[in-house]
């Protein structure tokens, strides 16, 4: 079997790129900071080295790595510290991310309550079985009436609506009293007019003025008023008449 010499070809292209092509800054940093988590753990299973020695070396395994990957990656054909921090692509849009949210309100609101329903109704059922297994512990007592006082109770039941009744009336009559006391008052406060000081002129014979009280007050009779204007007129009454009337005003 004849063999072939293997050639390796040496001749390397000076514009070819070795670096790692990257297409989100983002993403990188973090599976940075992941493998940053690891490495700070790397010598924690070395007790020869003291903890400030182990610090330094950390902290220097950390650079390193940090500026070997910067250094061996292009971001979108960019240099690491070239590269934009947020890519285009990656920035928040506010009305997406809107419509998104409402999209999944919407579709919570319509599918969580039919999931949610066998669970009530089985918590519900638990719950009834539960109250059925309690038992009363105390038996209630049962109150006995007191007869005289279901009599006294009944008797005033049935004296209320003929109270009501009474004081119904009582009240009425008491406005109707008010009514007629006012008409009295009235009555008595009112003052003679033109036409009755004349009828009491021309009847009585007389100019004085009556009482504003009332015309009938503390006036004279008629049979001495009529004798008194006889009198100063000039005319003299028969005596036996008016012994007569004296005798019946007496």
């Amino acid at each position: 079997m004849e063999s072939f010499p293997i050639q390796t070809c040496r001749h390397e292209d000076p514009e070819q790129e070795f670096r790692v092509q990257l297409t989100s800054k983002r993403k990188t940093t973090e599976r940075m900071s992941r493998c940053c988590e690891l490495l700070r753990r790397a010598l924690d299973g070395q007790p020869d080295i003291s903890e400030d020695s182990r610090r330094v070396l950390v902290q220097e395994l950390l650079a390193n790595f940090e500026a070997a990957v910067r250094l061996n990656v292009l971001v979108d054909g960019q240099p690491w510290d070239e590269a934009p921090d947020l890519e285009d692509e990656e920035a928040l849009d506010l009305e997406s991310l809107l419509d998104d949210s409402i999209l999944d309100t919407a579709w919570r609101r319509h599918s969580y309550p039919k999931r949610i329903l066998p669970h009530v109704v089985h918590a519900l059922k638990a719950e009834r079985k539960v109250l059925g297994l309690y038992e009363t512990s105390v038996q209630p007592a049962e109150l006995l009436r007191d007869p005289d006082l279901e009599s006294i109770m009944s008797d005033v039941s049935a004296a209320a609506p003929g109270m009501v009744r009474q004081a119904i009336q009582v009240i009425k009559s008491i406005d109707a009293l008010q009514q007629q006391a006012a008409g009295l008052c009235e009555i008595l406060n009112l003052k003679p007019s033109a036409a009755s000081l004349q009828i009491h002129r021309e009847v009585l014979g007389s100019a004085a003025m009556p009482p504003a009280g009332g015309a009938a007050r503390g006036r004279q009779p008629v049979h001495r008023a009529v004798e008194e204007e006889a009198a100063a007129q000039g005319y003299e009454a028969d005596s036996k008449g008016a012994e007569r009337s004296e005798e019946e005003e007496e």
